[in-house]
This record gives C-alpha cells, sequence and structure tokens, in this order.
C-alpha cells in the first residue's frame, strides 16, 4: 500500500504518513463508497479493522446491498474522518481525512472469515473477547465478511492557528 499525496490539490493541507496509518488503525468507521450495480454511486458508513499491512476487514450480513454492488464493480475507496472542529467564527472547519483506494473481495475462506471476525472483536470489544469469540462461532453462519486490499491511499488535514 503506497502513500501518495502528490494528487492532493492543496498542498499545505497534508497528512504525515504515520498520522494516517494511526487513524487507519484506531477510527472505529469509515465510509465505504463504491458504484452500485446500477451505475451510480453507492457509500455506506461501517465499522472495519485494519490487517496492519493492506486490508481491512468489514462484516456484514450474508446477502444484500453491498454484496450486490462489490460482486459487480470491486474497484472501492473507503474515507476516514478524524478530528473535525467546527470554527462558525472563521466559516471554517479543522479536519483529518484519510482516503485509501483498492478492491473487495467477497469470496473469503471461511478461516480467513473466521480470522477477521477474530480481529474485529480484538478490536471493537477488547474487554470482551472471549465471549465476542464464542458469539462469533455462533453467529458465523449470518455473517459474511468482506476484505479490500488497498493499493494507495492519501491523507488531508486543516488545522486554524489561533489568534493571538
Amino acid at each position: 500500500m503506497k502513500y501518495v499525496n502528490d494528487t492532493v490539490r492543496r498542498q499545505d493541507r497534508l497528512m504525515d504518513e504515520e498520522r494516517a496509518l494511526e487513524l487507519l488503525r484506531e477510527s472505529e468507521y469509515g465510509v465505504l463508497s463504491m458504484q452500485d450495480v446500477d451505475g451510480s454511486g453507492y457509500g455506506v458508513p461501517l465499522n472495519y479493522v485494519w490487517d496492519g499491512d493492506h486490508s481491512i476487514y468489514i462484516h456484514c450480513a450474508p446477502e444484500g446491498h453491498k454484496l450486490q454492488a462489490l460482486e459487480h464493480h470491486p474497484l472501492v475507496s473507503f474515507c476516514i474522518i478524524g478530528r473535525v472542529h467546527l470554527l462558525p467564527r472563521n466559516f471554517t472547519t479543522e479536519y483529518e481525512s484519510v482516503i485509501l483506494r483498492g478492491e473487495a473481495h467477497i469470496h473469503l475462506s471461511e478461516e480467513e472469515m473466521m480470522r477477521a471476525l477474530h480481529l474485529l472483536v480484538d478490536k471493537l470489544s477488547p474487554d470482551f473477547k472471549e465471549i465476542g469469540y464464542k458469539y462469533s462461532e455462533k453467529s458465523f453462519h449470518r455473517v459474511n465478511i468482506i476484505r479490500v486490499d488497498f493499493t494507495e491511499f492519501s491523507g488531508k488535514r486543516k488545522y486554524v492557528a489561533k489568534a493571538d
């Protein structure tokens, strides 16, 4: 996964790669954007877990709108929003965001799916791992897992200096 910031229009607002990876690792959710079956845009906010390399895992129902769209058009983007602070007096907003581009995979092995469920439990319910693992096993037949492999990502941020 390559950090590519040279296409960001506002070069004065680039986020360093270390902070972008921190957001990828620690954020609770992101927005998966894809092309719908009919060719229109489709985006959905969801929880995810990063594998520490170049992929994220997302859990979902065994069938549904996301899976239909991804079956037809697997190329996606994923947006993570970090800190946001509205500054009404300045008519602006401080923000952080990371956008990743990649390809979604929806037909994973049972072993990879269970490993992904464990990663999700580790991240989203760290104080309840034992119960979460058992729950994952019992509900395994009611879930699907999407893996998104990213090829590149970029980060952008805006901070407003405090007036003296």
